[in-house]
């Protein structure tokens, strides 16, 4: 099974994840984890990812493009996986397809949007930053990243939607009922 998971910060994209890694059995796939694993390991693009990440700069599309194909290449990746944080937008979808082809994997299966309407992902992302201590999220700064990843995302709904793989569920309501829900559309 080759998923990717959609939805905008704080829509259960990492609750559903964890839920999908036991059901299946296959690694999730989290840029932001992938980035800090390549890191600590020492690998080439890890060396490369430190050096902008300590001058405080984006990491490069390249740089985290290497690093999802080298974490793709891995052995526990190969009979499936769940990615969360990548692709972002359309052009990142085309680089993947290539990317699993020349790793000799089959194509995504499915993408999962988990739709969540936007106040409750600030009313969500609020409730977390109290809980967790997060004093940079704000509600500006909430909306703002909802905007972000609105207009980022759109395209790529409609890149999978041309494709029949995206499935839009509700986010909101019962973790075990969205995570039946998104069982039924991968059965």
């Amino acid at each position: 099974m080759r998923i990717v998971l959609l939805g905008a910060p704080g829509s259960g994209k990492g609750t559903q994840a964890k839920n999908l890694i036991t059901h299946y059995g296959i690694p999730q796939i989290s840029t932001g984890d992938a980035l800090r694993a390549a890191v600590k390991g020492g690998t080439e693009l890890g060396k490369k990812a430190k050096a902008a990440m300590e001058a405080g700069q984006l990491v490069a599309n390249e740089i985290v493009i290497g690093i999802v194909e080298e974490r793709l290449g891995e052995a526990d990746a190969r009979k499936g996986f769940i990615l969360d944080g990548f692709p972002r937008n359309a052009a990142q979808a085309d680089v993947l397809e290539g990317m699993l082809q020349r790793l000799g994997q089959p194509a995504i299966d499915k993408a999962i949007h988990l739709h969540v309407p936007d106040e409750e992902i600030v009313r969500r992302l609020l409730e977390r930053a109290k809980i967790e201590g997060r004093v940079d999220d704000t509600e500006p700064v909430i909306r703002k990243r909802i905007e972000v990843y609105n207009a980022e995302t759109k395209p790529l709904l409609d890149y999978y939607a041309a494709q029949g793989k995206l499935v839009t569920l509700e986010g909101v309501g019962d973790v075990d009922t969205i995570f039946a829900s998104i069982l039924k559309v991968l059965s």
